[in-house]
């Protein structure tokens, strides 16, 4: 099975607020909005978009064992493990395990990721 499809629309206008959902454990902070998503692999796309003066330091840094692709599509996020600010139009790709976050911003942020946890990374046996 291939991942979902939609005709083309525009997930960030008002029109379309209805569809953004908030995250356990981030409400009031961030929301999300899946975009595409393959049931069989888990592989999926969608949007988190951080609410402004938001910040998961008290979650601490997270990581985990499938690589995903990150784009900022407007505004600002501070990733306190980088120590840097992720503006518009930056983009990762983060391997397997890499640690990421906490996260802050000030104006707020909408951030595109795509999520691969059907690739989970393997240690090698030692």
């Amino acid at each position: 099975m291939a991942k979902s499809t939609i005709t083309y629309w525009n997930p960030l206008t008002s029109n379309n607020q209805n569809e953004w959902h908030p995250i356990k454990g981030l409400e009031g902070m961030a929301e999300e909005l899946t975009l595409s998503i393959d049931c069989e692999s888990g592989e999926y796309t969608r949007l988190t978009r951080f609410f402004p003066r938001a910040d998961t330091t008290p979650l601490g840094s997270k990581s985990h064992e499938y690589p995903e692709e990150i784009f900022i599509v407007s505004g600002r996020l501070y990733d306190c493990a980088f120590q840097m600010w992720l503006e518009t139009g930056h983009y990762a790709s983060r391997p397997p395990g890499e640690i990421h976050g906490p996260f802050k911003t000030e104006e707020g942020c909408v951030v595109l990721e795509v999520s691969f946890p059907n690739k989970i990374s393997n240690p090698p046996n030692t």
